[in-house]
């Protein structure tokens, strides 16, 4: 995932392969993610505040099926990119001590936050002024967003966040005792039980007084109000999981690999279910805050699953050689931070094209991922940036 630490080279080749590909991989969801979110049919354009558009691009053209899509992978990848992070806190710390830590974490998220919010950012962002009705004037455009805002960081706010949730770690660490390693199995059926009780006490207290789409901001560094304390349970539940070190989190992996069918035919009933709940709270007449708290119970239930589920899957096929995934596993972070403005100029290119909303979501999404693999790829040879901000 973006922003994940290299773990030791002793941790089995593997789980490495396996983690790195599966990293790669929900990148390239979120990709799609952003990509096709232009074209759902909740989508509208605020002509007041452009950054309270429910995407940067709204499109005429709409399809339900995105709405799912969008619906599913919201559920769930965002707090397993937080949980990937916190897996290598613990040896992270244990090797290089918390502020050695704290700097390697400044380096490595805090200059591509920094510049991803300054450049990249408001680049994505222009084409959604101009929808909304501002005046052109990228240079005028971009003072603005920097100094009276709205700044809007766009998928780096994730980068942001992470960070935080690694000081507080570098924190305690530095303020007590070491984190020590686990000697006990793990048992993925207690772990799933406890990750959806912990997360479900971490989340509906949230979810319940800021509704769903609030997001509080602090200039570009931003976070959903509903989702603050989910990410910080599976960040916390990675760095529990990886204090074991890497055998602990090999024989995990191995546990999960087991039982992959039964994670992935658990994922998808939790999915369906998930898609369902808030229609089933009209239909039995909840009030608003019960048919929200189920909603709430249900994504637990499916972000655990999910999470279980994926990687599962790739530890099952994480033999063989496999090019195109180790390309984008090695050039993910980068395709993370790039993809935002390519894919919004592609959507704004696209309003005026006579065509499906199926047709224009995977055209967006195409170019979106091959444009910023092909400019990530680019960067990562160049020695200071590739070592820097985005390799």
């Amino acid at each position: 995932m973006p922003g994940t630490p290299r773990p030791s080279p002793a941790e089995p080749a593997r789980r490495l392969v396996a983690l790195d590909r599966m990293r790669g991989f929900v990148v390239g969801l979120v990709v799609l993610h952003h990509a096709v979110l232009a074209y759902c049919t909740f989508g509208h354009v605020d002509r007041i505040h452009y950054a309270l558009s429910t995407a940067p691009i709204v499109d005429s053209a709409r399809w339900i099926g995105f709405d799912r899509l969008v619906m599913l992978n919201d559920g769930f990848f965002m707090p397993l990119l937080f949980g990937l992070s916190g897996l290598f806190v613990r040896d992270g710390l244990a090797r290089h001590g918390a502020k050695a830590y704290l700097r390697g974490r400044l380096v490595r998220l805090g200059l591509p936050f920094c510049a991803a919010v300054l450049t990249l950012m408001p680049l994505a962002y222009y084409p959604s002024f101009l929808q909304a009705g501002g005046a052109p004037g990228f240079s005028e455009f971009w003072l603005a967003t920097v100094t009276t805002g709205p700044w809007p960081s766009g998928p780096p706010w994730f980068i942001g966040v992470l960070l935080l949730f690694d000081a507080g770690a570098a924190l305690m660490v530095a303020r007590g005792p070491a984190l020590p390693r686990a000697a006990d199995p793990w048992r993925p059926g207690r772990c799933f039980a406890v990750l959806v009780a912990v997360t479900a006490a971490a989340c509906l207290p949230f979810l319940l007084a800021v509704g769903p789409v609030r997001w509080f901001a602090i200039g570009p560094l931003a976070v959903q109000g509903s989702r603050i304390g989910l990410y910080a349970a599976y960040f916390a539940a990675g760095a529990w999981l990886g204090r074991g070190g890497g055998a602990a989190v090999a024989g995990f992996g191995r546990a999960l690999a087991r039982h992959c069918g039964l994670w992935v035919a658990l994922a998808v009933a939790a999915g369906a279910a998930f898609l369902a709940a808030p229609q089933l709270g009209r239909a039995l007449h909840l009030p608003g805050f019960a048919t929200l708290a189920l909603v709430g119970a249900v994504q637990a239930v499916f972000c655990a699953a999910a999470s279980f589920a994926l990687p599962a899957v790739f530890l099952r096929v994480a033999g063989g050689r496999r090019p195109a995934l180790d390309s984008l596993a090695a050039n993910g972070f980068a395709i993370y931070l790039l993809h935002y403005p390519v894919a919004t100029w592609v959507q704004a290119g696209l309003l005026r094209l006579t065509a499906g909303a199926v047709a224009k979501g995977c055209a967006a999404f195409a170019v979106a991922l091959a444009g910023s693999w092909v400019a990530a790829a680019a960067l990562r040879r160049l020695l200071l940036v590739g070592r820097r901000l985005v390799k």
